[in-house]
């Protein structure tokens, strides 16, 4: 019977170093120095989680680290080894102490990370995904999908989506008007690379989703940043711009819920920024992220619904709503050169999307799986809107300003008082909490974080929250 090292295992809990990495890195201390030999037996998790008095989770995380960086293997049925060949060493072991800076877990020992508004991925249709994946191959004419395809997507998926934003969304394009991508991401950078040039200038909202910057940045541009109230993108500076800028080529907006701060861009501010694309020849370049989780009455109709807009580019996707790994956005546009310059852009960084996938997904849509799910998700993430937003009641009401948003999955907060970031994300991530900082919206002062709940637990939720009131209370 093999047996497992004696433990001389310390935890720290005042260090600044996550408990899964103290153990970790103890662990490879007693490899190097020889104590732990090649084909020695580690304690199972479990058993060292009660010996150490943690959560087996916390356990768990560290041997995935020795074994992601070869110190260990896991044996099917046997248990954990030292592995019979180290690997060299090198700067990784150092470099996770930094990089535990950008990672944090709980006590209990598993992650509260609040993303950007991430989809929970436990209530994803995946075997409904994988049984249509597995049924495509099974068609007599699958011998017709395994060589290349149309750059801009398969004919019969852009029909869907075609139908699907003209039903839903108040828009009139067809399948000749869409190009399916990998991701919205990818929309925005084939956008970017098609319409602008070096020299040409793009206004943005400010807060602002900066991985469109970047893509905009990429192509040439500069970017005109631009103020977000209560009402959106304040429409009455763009005028402003765009007398004072011969060369704007482009209005980013997201107006539906926008990022980061969940505003819905007014009616009267809509009409507005339409008739001043028009009037200057601007395009409009809607992100209409996270449409389908909408908690009121209806989604607010996107500005590229309107039939008076001239210009636009309208950028959506469907990682949301089917799986968070699965990578299939779109675009619209009527504007048909700037699509045929899109498609011969995509011919060469991608020649065509995933076929299969995008005929897997189009069987879901028409089987109903899709519209099943939705209904099913916005129930779920309005329930947890609803158990979020009492608990910021609870616990922030004094510290924080908040509102209930109407969709989507976070919330903006903005504390009573200007905070000192720095400290803030500092001292939340000494208690185990990792929020996106907010210099990541702006290259200006912002007093607000995006406060995601779609990925977590209403236990990593409640825990969270009262451990930021109490952040928040010591640092005004």
């Amino acid at each position: 019977m093999l047996r497992p090292w004696k433990l001389e295992i310390e935890i720290d809990k005042k260090l600044n170093k996550a408990v899964y990495l103290q153990i970790a890195d103890t662990i490879i201390a007693d490899i190097r120095s020889g104590r732990l030999k090649a084909g020695d037996a580690l304690p199972g998790s479990r058993n060292l989680a009660m010996t150490l008095k943690i959560n087996r989770n916390t356990v768990v995380e560290a041997y995935q680290v020795l074994i992601s960086e070869e110190w260990v293997l896991s044996k099917e049925r046997k248990g954990i080894f030292v592995s019979d060949k180290l690997p060299a060493l090198h700067e990784k072991t150092i470099n996770r102490a930094d990089n535990a800076n950008h990672e944090s877990i709980n006590t209990n020992g598993t992650f509260i990370n609040f993303d950007d508004g991430h989809p929970d991925s436990k209530i994803a249709p995946v075997t409904e995904l994988a049984r249509a994946y597995r049924q495509i191959f099974s068609i007599k004419a699958k011998w017709q999908m395994m060589g290349y395809g149309d750059e801009h997507g398969d004919m019969e998926f852009r029909k869907m989506i075609a139908r699907m934003l003209n039903h839903q969304r108040g828009m009139s394009i067809d399948e000749n008007e869409l190009s399916i991508t990998r991701g919205s991401q990818m929309g925005m950078f084939l956008t970017a690379q098609s319409l602008l040039t070096i020299g040409d200038k793009v206004i943005v909202e400010d807060p602002g989703y900066q991985p469109a910057w970047q893509a905009f940045e990429y192509a040439g541009a500069e970017l005109l940043p631009v103020s977000v109230d209560e009402d959106g993108i304040e429409t009455e500076t763009i005028e402003k711009l765009l007398n004072q800028h011969q060369d704007i080529k482009a209005i980013y907006i997201t107006p539906h819920r926008q990022y980061p701060t969940t505003v819905t861009l007014s009616l009267a501010r809509r009409l507005k920024l339409i008739e001043l694309s028009n009037q200057y020849n601007v395009t409009i370049i809607e992100d209409d992220y996270d449409n389908e989780f909408h908690f009121g009455y209806r989604p607010i109709l996107p500005v590229s619904s309107f039939p008076e807009l001239n210009n636009y580019v309208y950028i959506g996707t469907l990682s949301k709503v089917v799986a968070p790994a699965l990578r299939i956005g779109y675009l619209a546009t009527k504007n048909r050169d700037l699509l045929k310059k899109i498609g011969s852009l995509r011919k060469i960084i991608d020649v065509h999307g995933d076929v299969i996938m995008e005929q897997a997904v189009l069987q879901l849509i028409k089987e109903g799986a899709v519209k099943k799910h939705i209904k099913k998700a916005t129930v779920h993430y309005k329930n947890k809107r609803d158990f979020v937003f009492d608990l910021l009641n609870r616990h922030m009401k004094e510290t924080a300003d908040f509102t209930l948003p109407e969709g989507g999955l976070a919330f903006w907060i903005v504390p009573k008082v200007k905070l000192n970031w720095d400290t803030v994300v500092a001292s939340l991530l000494e208690k185990n909490i990792k929020v996106i900082h907010p210099r990541q919206y702006s290259r200006t002062a912002v007093n607000g974080f995006r406060l995601s709940y779609g990925a977590l637990s209403e236990e990593q939720l409640e825990q969270s929250i009262k451990i930021m009131s109490d952040v928040f209370k010591n640092h005004r």
